[in-house]
């Protein structure tokens, strides 16, 4: 069960400013309906001197996306645009007293839905959401690349493979790109300690090696083959799930077949069939 401060309940069920700002100076609208999160941003702006006169969202998510973007708009009303530019996802969660690593996505949403209204008012070209960063698709299910993962384990000081999910969604649908982002992980790790230990003057280098798998026996018991299933779950599908609030349950395994039981969120969830189609059963098919 994730803890909420106090901030975040008094936001989501009392939320400020939302709604939409009629004839807007600045617009902008991020995240999908289809995917469960969208948040459209309006913002008045006095052209004279640039300060944010008024800000009103509408948001369709759970209830850290709704105190994100609640506490959002109170920050940057009064604000010169200047100003606001430099708020980022960390200040939005850190004004509400922290989120849970599981919902930081919902900050990375509300930043950019202010980043990309600033460009919108600015007349600059607008930013592409950062699930669009350019560089190699690395995650299929939710168009992340490798770009994308790499600044996010930059800006956040990410170790493990979870915290990307929590950030991006990248390894959080069929998780077939868990391997990849490990590696992208070590590697930034690695320059980033480079990074440091020049600065402080040290002529040391990093070496990135990747960790080897172990090989897994040919022939499996049945009890080692139950294992091997319930490991795979734990480790790479479960955590995606339960990101958008789902579960997976293992129901049994006869010969080659496994039968699996989606919960909460996921079990209701327009995509189910293909949750299990192209997520879990190309997973599991792997092992």
């Amino acid at each position: 069960m994730w803890e909420y401060t106090e901030k975040v309940k008094e936001h989501f069920f009392n939320p400020h400013n939302v709604g939409e700002i009629k004839n807007p100076s600045a617009k902008a609208e991020v995240g999908s309906l289809s995917c469960g999160d969208a948040l459209y941003l309006t913002l008045k702006i006095d052209e004279k001197t640039n300060i944010i006169q008024d800000a009103k969202f509408m948001s369709f998510g759970c209830g850290s996306a709704i105190a994100s973007s609640s506490i959002l708009t109170d920050m940057i009303i009064g604000k010169t645009v200047d100003e606001a530019k430099k708020i980022t996802n960390q200040d939005i969660a850190d004004e509400l007293g922290g989120l849970p690593r599981q919902k930081m996505h919902c900050s990375v949403m509300g930043y950019e839905a202010l980043e990309k209204a600033i460009a919108n008012y600015l007349g600059e070209q607008e930013p592409e959401e950062h699930t669009h960063d350019e560089g190699e698709l690395i995650c299929t299910c939710f168009q992340v690349t490798d770009a994308t993962i790499a600044r996010v384990v930059r800006e956040n000081n990410i170790t493990e493979v979870e915290d990307v999910t929590n950030f991006c969604k990248a390894v959080g649908g069929c998780g077939t790109c868990r391997t990849e982002v490990e590696d992208i992980i070590k590697q930034v790790q690695a320059e980033m300690a480079l990074e440091k230990q020049q600065g402080n003057g040290s002529s040391a280098t990093v070496a990135n090696i990747p960790s080897p798998r172990l090989e897994k026996p040919k022939v499996l018991t049945n009890l080692q083959k139950i294992k091997l299933i319930e490991e795979t779950i734990e480790s790479d599908i479960r955590p995606g799930l339960m990101a958008d609030g789902g579960n997976i349950e293992l129901i049994d395994v006869v010969g080659n077949q496994i039968l699996v039981k989606l919960q909460g969120a996921c079990s209701s969830c327009p995509s189910a069939s293909a949750t299990i189609k192209h997520g879990v059963e190309v997973r599991l098919k792997e092992i």
